[in-house]
């Protein structure tokens, strides 16, 4: 695993820092067209969907270039693409199990924002163990009908379609009596209840399905062969969706945490030093296991089940450096500020992408071959 830049990829990442530094917006784009609007300036300089193939309208990117561009947005905190899940979860699904048609529907859509895309995966007994959802879709000639509930759907308020898994065959063992369709959000039968979180936001919200119709044609993948299309798109979502952005700011959040320590005198506690030197080194490891998904992926790999320890690792992070930097404040950690707002999001980060529980028993079964319990 080689671990140094090429003057090729030193060019590339000077010449993303200079197109960033002339275009990033200010003030930061609130309203949906406005971040729409950053987004395809976003996409039409070639940063959104770079890893995809050329003939969907990506850009055929190496992963490494991919990295450097979330290094760079992340190091100036440069506001996000638009369409996250539709980018980084549903359009590397499609391209791997996506009939033609269906590529050639959706794709170039979700790069230019044109449809905005949720994920359709938890349920409200069935959090991070999808093979217990019991949302059905009973097949009736030419479409499926859905009924069932879910939640933690995060942009369902903002979304055209979403990706989800449902029980096609109760009968069938629990792996494989699912199936994953593809649905118009805009479908009757559809209500969508946003969910207010710890922080104020409403990110999330529940989704419920009374009898919505969903055309035959949206089913990706083989019917009852739903488990295959969702291992691939849970291993894009601990993978890379999230790892490489996680790194840079997990990085710029240390370094802010170090100025902190020195601001209130704390520098020299021996506890918390040691505590600090601690996350420092584990985002240095964050790094490294970012390098191994980039090798992965430079080999034409899917990202495997290693994914699991990248979103373990950055879920366990993010909770550590906020819990320090809330005693490094002491008494003062009771008001508003950043970081009691990064703290109250952390709490979120042990359960996106899957729970730290079921992570550890990815990482246990499919990484050290354990016997299960």
């Amino acid at each position: 695993m080689d671990l140094t830049y090429s003057a090729e990829d030193r060019r590339y990442r000077e010449a993303t820092r200079r197109w960033l530094a002339e275009h990033c917006p200010v003030p930061e784009p609130v309203t949906l067209e406005e971040r729409r609007a950053w987004h395809r300036q976003l996409y039409q300089a070639g940063f959104v969907g770079m890893g995809w193939p050329r003939e969907y309208g990506g850009q055929g990117a190496t992963p490494l270039q991919q990295a450097v561009v979330a290094d760079e947005m992340a190091r100036i905190d440069a506001p996000p693409p638009i369409n996250p899940l539709g980018i980084s979860i549903v359009g590397p699904t499609l391209i791997v199990h996506g009939t033609e048609a269906q590529k050639q529907r959706y794709l170039r859509k979700i790069l230019a924002a044109d449809e905005i895309w949720c994920q359709l995966y938890s349920e409200p007994n069935a959090g991070s163990d999808l093979a217990a959802v019991r949302t059905r879709a009973e097949r009736h000639g030419d479409h499926f009908v859905v009924d069932g509930q879910k939640v933690w759907t995060s942009y369902a308020q903002f979304a055209a379609f979403g990706i989800l898994l449902a029980r096609t065959d109760p009968a069938a063992p629990a792996h494989r009596g699912i199936s994953c369709l593809l649905l118009d959000m805009r479908s009757p039968g559809i209500t969508i209840r946003p969910l207010r979180q710890l922080t104020g936001s409403a990110e999330f919200s529940e989704t419920f399905f009374d009898h919505v119709v969903v055309p035959r044609e949206n089913l990706i993948g083989p019917e009852n062969e739903g488990w295959k299309v969702a291992t691939t798109t849970l291993a894009h979502e601990r993978g890379t969706a999230f790892s490489f952005k996680e790194q840079v700011l997990h990085r710029i959040y240390a370094d802010e945490l170090g100025e902190l320590l020195r601001a209130r005198g704390r520098a020299s506690d021996p506890t918390l030093r040691q505590r600090y030197a601690a996350r420092v080194i584990d985002v240095e490891i964050m790094r490294l296991h970012n390098c191994r998904t980039m090798t992965r992926l430079a080999r034409g790999e899917l990202p495997g089940a290693e994914s699991s320890i990248v979103k373990l690792f950055w879920a366990d992070l993010t909770q550590e450096l906020t819990a320090l930097a809330l005693d490094a404040l002491g008494a003062d950690a009771q008001l508003g500020g950043r970081w009691q707002q990064r703290m109250l999001w952390s709490r979120c980060a042990s359960i996106a992408g899957g729970t730290n529980e079921i992570q550890r028993n990815i990482i246990a079964q499919r990484v050290l071959g354990l016997p299960r319990g």
